[in-house]
């Protein structure tokens, strides 16, 4: 949830025009003011940021490291270079005298997008209508602050693609079924590692009727998967891998668990993004990835290892486009304005539901 309250709209976008600043101008003074507010700025950043925005980063991560990291920090501004819901996160387990800002405000999550309060809520109730079975629901960390307090009130927690099997076997151990949202492929592909066979796993449409399910499709589940997805690693398919094989069977395939199954299945290799960025740093000089994942991470793997081949799993651009929105000229101006002493675009969630959500990123973090 973004708080407007204390905001005017006009702060909703950067006003730094190409026409007052040229690109280079931006990243001379950027880096001037980020020297200069060293002691009171700290830039948080995704692995999936551009190049020109990473490079201002002084903590590079997953939406997990990023978490861990953002709950000890001190510094009275927080920058977060990433999407809505990592800055929320961030807000949530910072103190209330720090404030934590999103460069641009549009910069959101079309699968945190595919799942909101009423669709949950609604769900929630057919799901307990129909089973007595003990449901403890998990969200994926990709989702608003809402569905967070949500998970927190019902004893449920919150996972990322790094701990996803931990906070799963926990969940499972506390309650006799799961309902995994907003992320059907990391719930479906995580659960089946574990040893969950697919027919015990029902998605539940929340454009359909009663998400497209009967009370005996419910009381036979043992995971009830929402019906989202990652539209990046959406677009990683079967083909990509044959094709690959294919031209070189020497080339290894490692992919993200947001991919879908046949795709991980395929695969040689599959992990979150601290996995897949562990795995290519420990090879051997020599070896070859095809990596399924968002393109600026591939692209700066393939830049840092060049003593390896690393290409994209993708013949085609998969890149996170409202990961992108954020950009160095919109960087600047959330500098300028800490510099004047009135921050813009700062994220604030408010009090009832931050405390009902740290209730589950506590376990999150408890049992990470």
């Amino acid at each position: 949830m973004l708080d407007f309250s204390d905001k005017q709209t006009d702060q909703y976008l950067p006003t730094i025009s190409e026409s007052e600043l040229s690109d280079e101008d931006v990243i001379l003074e950027l880096a001037a003011l980020k020297s200069e507010l060293k002691n009171e700025v700290v830039v948080l950043g995704h692995h999936y940021q551009q190049d020109d925005v990473i490079r201002f980063a002084d903590v590079i991560g997953d939406s997990l490291a990023l978490a861990q990291k953002a709950s000890k920090l001190k510094h009275p501004h927080i920058i977060f270079c990433g999407v809505h819901f990592m800055a929320e996160t961030a807000d949530m387990l910072t103190s209330p005298s720090q404030k934590v800002i999103l460069p641009d405000l549009r910069a959101g999550c079309s699968m945190a997008d595919m799942a909101n309060e009423h669709e949950i809520n609604k769900a929630w109730k057919f799901l307990s209508e129909a089973s007595s079975k003990k449901i403890i629901p998990v969200t994926y960390i990709n989702c608003d602050a809402k569905l967070k307090s949500f998970v927190g009130i019902h004893e449920g927690s919150i996972c990322t693609s790094s701990n996803a099997r931990k906070i799963i076997t926990w969940a499972l151990n506390k309650g006799d079924k799961l309902m995994f949202f907003p992320d059907q492929h990391l719930g479906r592909n995580t659960c089946f590692e574990m040893g969950i066979p697919l027919e015990q796993m029902v998605v539940y449409n929340p454009k359909i009727p009663n998400g497209g399910l009967t009370f005996s499709d419910v009381q036979n589940a043992k995971v009830i998967l929402w019906y989202g997805y990652c539209s990046v690693h959406q677009g990683f398919k079967r083909e990509h891998i044959d094709l690959i094989h294919k031209n070189d069977p020497n080339m290894k395939i490692i992919v993200h668990p947001e991919c879908s199954f046949d795709v991980v299945s395929a695969a040689d290799l599959n992990g979150s993004t601290s996995f897949i960025i562990d795995a290519i740093h420990n090879s051997p000089a020599g070896s070859k990835f095809a990596v399924g994942t968002e393109i600026n991470l591939v692209n700066r793997l393939a830049a840092q290892y060049t003593d390896k081949k690393i290409i994209s799993l993708s013949p085609y651009q998969c890149l996170c486009t409202t990961m992108y929105r954020v950009r160095p000229r919109w960087l600047l101006a959330s500098f300028r304005a800490i510099k004047k002493g009135q921050p813009i675009n700062v994220i604030s969630v408010p009090d009832k539901i931050r405390k009902d959500a740290l209730m589950a990123l506590d376990r999150m973090l408890l049992n990470s």
